[in-house]
């Protein structure tokens, strides 16, 4: 494994299935997915080669959904934030805490929520995870293209070294895992991972276990990257 740590990206998706198959609303599988996220972020805690976790918590595109999910899911947020507030792994284990996408979007409570937990983390570094909450990749490339455009190319060996100081996540994306059956990256990190392997399950988010979490590392482990050589 590489020093700078792997760098893993989740793709969460089933839980309205998941609590459809048991006759529930759909907000009902939110809450179990957040509590799925919390199980995930402790089994990453036991793999010291895991640096960073990215999650797409919320897309763009999640934003037109029915008032009533939306303000469940945010609520969720603004609770489970409130929950890394107090989790004594948060300082044991260094980590920092990045809540990212378009801030313009968020509900005032879960902005606040995340301006908190971030001002709490800022000073950690030995591990990342980013939660992604009306997040698009296409949102995140044009806003950092904008910005780059407007900065002067002489101070850098290159434009793309310019254009990857202004993404939300700056780093590559090593390994993306979808669950929910879904073959497609679904607007993504799409320049993040560009030469991440995929792994796509069809478990819902929620029945994702430890066991099967273990069985795709090995998986990514067993891979050889070439980057196109």
């Amino acid at each position: 494994m590489e020093e700078k740590g792997i760098h893993i990206a989740i793709i969460p998706d089933g839980n309205r299935r998941w609590a459809e198959k048991r006759g529930k609303p759909r907000w009902w599988g939110h809450i179990h997915g957040a509590k799925k996220l919390e199980d995930l972020s402790a089994w990453c805690m036991d793999h010291p080669e895991i640096k960073t976790v990215s999650v797409y918590a919320l897309s763009t595109e999640n934003l037109g959904r029915d008032s009533t999910e939306l303000n469940k899911l945010w609520t969720i947020y603004k609770d489970e934030f409130g929950k890394l507030m107090k989790d004594k792994s948060i300082k044991k284990n260094q980590l920092r805490v990045n809540i990212i996408g378009n801030t313009n979007a968020w509900r005032a409570d879960v902005k606040q929520a995340a301006k908190d937990v971030m001002d709490t983390t800022k000073q950690y570094t030995n591990r990342v995870l980013n939660i992604m909450l009306a997040y698009g990749s296409k949102f995140e490339i044009i806003e950092a293209a904008r910005t780059a455009f407007n900065k002067s190319v002489k101070t850098v060996p290159s434009v793309e070294k310019l254009f990857n100081q202004f993404l939300l996540v700056p780093e590559p994306v090593d390994l993306v895992i979808r669950t929910g059956g879904q073959r497609r990256l679904s607007n993504f990190l799409l320049w993040q991972a560009a030469y991440a392997e995929l792994y796509f399950t069809d478990t819902l988010w929620p029945d994702l276990s430890r066991k099967e979490f273990e069985k795709i590392l090995r998986w990514y482990i067993g891979q050889k990257k070439k980057f196109g050589l």
